[in-house]
């Protein structure tokens, strides 16, 4: 088994990391604090055991809305300082207001200064430690890939764009059994013969094999990558580490088997799951329409000058099955906004009147929604319903496509809290990827993580 000097984490590696570093690092820089002084206030000690859980658990909920656990914000500096004060200041609040659970409010307001400071100096602390050495470019991953020449350039790319750190040094040519080199100039071409070598010099901690073909994994490479996987080395297929990466499902290189391969998750024939969630959503329906109707006398009023027009908007969506339903939004367009024809909205749509751009950036106009919540149309987490038209057209395109409608379409989604409009054909392939990651791994913790980023989408009026 060959050694490396370098440190690599994963990607969950190192979400873990944060969140395990971020309970040990306040828990003792508080119980220090306590020592060195009469500060009294938190006290870790078995008697207060919930108090320690209840602040912690705040760290990890407001660290997730406000992106603390984004792993590209935890390694730029700047994102980490405003994600921190952020986070800090909602947990110092909700602790400190908590009833029963979190310690008595104390008298003197310096020892409530003084807590707060102490968590955010140290969180600032060690997420800037974090960013500095644990993201940087000296803990990189070593990776060679084994694929068609034609292939290289869109499968580094792919990943690369994704992870800066899983770097791509060399390829072995996989199209043909011929052992001349191409001339391939992108990334170093590495002989068959010396692959083994190569990996063992260089400290690969990853080989990806991507070859759709199987005359050119020769007798002597089969036997090199027998040798490396004996040897302790990690060999992946190229669409299990494109889906553990980018979470999305890489449709657009398994086009023709992806019906074959696709496990559909089997929360989508869960009962107590599927009961759990359109209880939840019944219940989350109806406060939102409470919100909607305390919205309504003040969106009419500002209509009347900014968005001169119908107050509603009602559109026809495809929805599960492929059933059609009508979809009920605050109306943010001019009125006939299709008379040139059905086309794609975009970020900086000119038929988008100035309110109606507030409206989307805040998601105020998804708020009539609910209504299709309620009546079981929409859920209120899956792919965003497309209309007939464009789907009609995506899916002459993309035949599978039509495998987003096996569940309800959903407010917010996957696709929606990673991805922006999808604007041309290109893009809903994007969107669609992710559409399908949620299908295939669809669970109360992905949903989880769909709500709290669409708190942050909502929070940093990020909406389109």
């Amino acid at each position: 088994m060959f050694s490396t000097n370098k440190m690599h984490f994963e990607i969950s590696e190192r979400r873990i990391l944060l969140l395990v570093f971020d309970a040990i690092f306040v828990l003792s820089a508080l119980y220090v604090l306590n020592i060195i002084s009469d500060y009294g206030y938190f006290v870790i000690e078995k008697s207060n055991s919930l108090s320690v859980i209840l602040l912690i658990s705040y760290i990890y909920i407001f660290g997730m809305i406000f992106e603390m656990y984004n792993l590209q914000v935890a390694s730029n500096q700047l994102q980490i300082l405003q994600s921190v004060i952020f986070t800090t200041t909602a947990t110092g609040l909700a602790y400190l207001f908590t009833p029963i659970l979190s310690p008595e409010l104390p008298k003197q307001r310096l020892i409530i200064f003084t807590f707060y400071f102490t968590i955010l100096l140290t969180l600032l602390l060690w997420r800037q430690f974090y960013a500095y050495f644990l993201a940087s470019q000296r803990f990189s991953q070593n990776v060679v890939l084994i694929c068609d020449h034609n292939q290289v350039e869109e499968l580094v790319l792919g990943l690369e764009n994704v992870d800066p750190h899983y770097k791509f040094i060399g390829f072995v040519n996989s199209d043909s059994i011929a052992e001349e080199q191409s001339g391939f100039q992108y990334i170093k071409e590495i002989q068959k013969k010396d692959l083994e070598a190569f990996v063992l010099h260089n400290q690969v901690s990853e080989i990806v094999i991507a070859s759709q073909k199987t005359d050119g994994i020769t007798a002597d490479l089969y036997q090199q990558l027998l040798h490396l996987l004996e040897s302790g080395n990690v060999i992946r297929e190229y669409t299990q580490v494109y889906e553990r990466k980018t979470h999305r499902i890489p449709v657009h290189y398994i086009a023709r088997d992806f019906y074959r391969f696709f496990p559909f998750s089997r929360s989508n024939s869960n009962k107590l799951y599927l009961f759990s969630v359109r209880f939840l959503e019944y219940l989350s329906s109806v406060i939102g329409l409470i919100i909607c109707i305390v919205f309504i006398p003040f969106i009419f009023i500002l209509n009347l000058g900014a968005n001169k027009g119908s107050l509603f908007y009602t559109q026809e969506r495809v929805g599960k099955n492929g059933v059609v339903f009508k979809i009920y939004k605050f109306r943010t367009m001019v009125e006939n906004s299709e008379t040139n024809g059905v086309v794609f909205a975009s970020p900086n749509d000119n038929r988008v009147t100035p309110f109606g751009k507030m409206m989307r950036k805040s998601r105020i106009d998804e708020l009539p929604q609910f209504f299709n919540v309620l009546m079981g149309d929409m859920a209120v987490i899956g792919p965003r319903p497309e209309r007939p038209f464009f789907v009609k057209e995506i899916a002459q395109i993309m035949p599978f496509y039509e495998t987003r409608h096996v569940i309800k379409p959903g407010l917010t989604g996957w696709a929606q809290v990673n991805y922006s409009y999808g604007e041309s054909i290109d893009e809903s392939l994007i969107k669609l990827q992710y559409d399908l990651y949620y299908i295939k791994h669809r669970s109360i913790f992905l949903d989880l993580s769909i709500t709290f980023k669409t708190i942050t989408t909502v929070l940093f009026y990020r909406g389109q």
